[in-house]
């Protein structure tokens, strides 16, 4: 009977894990997981030297940014990863990069159904491509072509395509931020980065400084927190934020015809999952015009299990190392 171990490596622009898993007999088992912050090392690799993995195990890393054969480039980071370079210096027997999407896409087929939340409860064993979609420290995006009998996962950058305001507010966010940037990506607006940039728009709206300061890098949590308390401006952000939000899934999912579903992941969602499961977000879905009656029948879910890009990875090195046996 053979014995694997999987590291699992999933690197955020905000937080950085890294996991052990043991594979035997057609079962895997979690061994150590470690958390950390990505802003406190210089490179994936001096993170990786702290969690002090084992030699000879077969690695994967979800990344957050294009990958690009054997290397990538983080985007909200000053990384690069080359795959090759970590084979030789912490001696394993393999080393796989994949978009961090894509790794959350791998996980999708086997989410208990503990793991998530119903958004839109959609067509009854509706079956079809998928699409996951997380913000974060940046807006990822993902799909799951769907063969007639299984999924595939695939990377995409769409997080990265042009924002579209929908009303004369969005139109004048779009307009300084077009000033201030150039280019106006989905990822402006709908992100960690994004937050900040609604709530501060919101103040000039209402000719008031903001009671947050938007220089620190917790202007996201601390909007969060204060909407959770009731402030009328921190609330208003979190409702426009997530409108922004359906709206753009509403986006991907007629791209990719995600008939089967649609995934919300990433480390914002979670944490404010009461504004997700009001109508605010299925609302911005749906309104696409005629197809409306289309987006209605897709099955929405919120994604609640902070790992899950590292079982996607698990997931990805058992099905590799399945068709190399």
């Amino acid at each position: 009977m053979v014995m694997r171990t999987l590291l699992c490596c999933d690197i955020g622009g905000t937080l950085m894990r890294i996991a052990l898993f043991v594979q035997e007999g057609g079962k895997t088992q979690l061994i150590r997981r470690e958390c950390y912050r990505s802003a406190s090392f210089r490179e994936a690799a001096e993170a990786l030297a702290a969690f002090s993995p084992p030699a000879g195990v077969m690695a994967a890393f979800a990344v957050a940014g294009p990958v690009s054969g054997r290397r990538a480039r983080i985007t909200n980071l000053p990384w690069i990863i080359d795959a090759d370079a970590l084979l030789q210096r912490f001696r394993w027997t393999s080393c796989a990069l994949l978009n961090d999407l894509e790794a959350v896409a791998w996980a999708i087929p086997i989410l208990p159904a503990s793991a998530s939340l119903v958004v839109q409860e959609g067509l009854v064993g509706a079956q079809g491509n998928q699409a996951v979609i997380a913000a974060g420290t940046g807006l990822g995006e993902a799909g799951l072509y769907w063969d007639g009998h299984t999924h595939h996962p695939y990377a995409c950058e769409g997080g990265h395509t042009s924002f579209a305001p929908r009303n004369e507010r969005e139109l004048a966010l779009w307009r300084r931020l077009h000033e201030q940037y150039g280019h106006v990506s989905w990822e402006r607006v709908v992100s960690g980065m994004g937050l900040p940039q609604l709530y501060d728009h919101l103040c000039r709206e209402a000719g008031v400084p903001p009671a947050i300061d938007l220089t620190k890098p917790d202007a996201a949590e601390q909007i969060t927190h204060w909407a959770h308390q009731g402030d009328p401006l921190c609330d208003e952000t979190l409702r426009w934020f997530v409108s922004l939000y359906g709206a753009e899934a509403g986006n991907l999912a007629l791209k990719t015809m995600s008939r089967g579903g649609v995934f919300i992941a990433g480390g914002i969602a979670p944490k404010i999952r009461r504004y997700f499961l009001d109508e605010n977000f299925v609302a911005a879905f749906c309104d696409k015009g005629r197809m409306r009656p289309l987006l209605a029948t897709m099955p929405i879910k919120l994604v609640i299990e902070d790992d899950v890009a590292l079982h996607g990875l698990c997931r990805f090195l058992e099905k590799n190392a399945a068709a190399g046996a």
